[in-house]
């Protein structure tokens, strides 16, 4: 007799708990690792608290969204890993952080021209958080583009 495979082995994939400070996760850099990764950041905001269709949760879907397709279209280095990181702190402010292997080529917010098909990402990560920027990678080559988000509290 055997038994499925599914009552045997646990998920690998690190599921949002809400007792959790911080949430971390490492993502292959390809658009369906950039996906994976938005849609985690989507379920430890709502398992956090902040639930689907709210302003600071519809804000770090995106800004996730975006830091997260930056990494992997511009960031990426074949056999190195990106991974997101969300922390929750104190007064109601989330700490998003994206790496990724790519240590020379830094992030910049730029207007693109009306006929270019890219190029807004980091404006829109401009809009949506409190603050933003970079930082070498810490124990790893490469860098993380962090954004901080100012967050209502969480009603229960």
């Amino acid at each position: 007799m055997t038994t499925s495979p599914r009552t045997e082995r646990r998920s690998a994939l690190p599921l949002p708990l809400a007792g959790q400070p911080v949430f971390s996760f490492r993502f292959t850099p390809s658009p369906r690792g950039a996906r994976l990764a938005r849609r985690l950041a989507s379920c430890q905001m709502d398992a956090w608290g902040w639930r689907y269709g709210t302003p600071a949760h519809d804000s770090v879907e995106l800004i996730v969204a975006e830091l997260a397709a930056n990494a992997v279209t511009h960031g990426r280095v074949p056999g190195r890993d990106a991974e997101l990181r969300l922390s929750r702190e104190d007064g109601g402010r989330v700490r998003i952080e994206v790496s990724d292997a790519r240590g020379e080529r830094l992030p910049e917010a730029r207007d693109a021209g009306p006929g270019e098909d890219g190029g807004r990402g980091l404006l829109l990560v401009a809009a949506l958080a409190e603050e933003w920027g970079t930082a070498p990678r810490p124990g790893a080559p490469g860098k993380t583009v962090w954004a901080v988000v100012t967050t209502a509290p969480v009603r229960q």
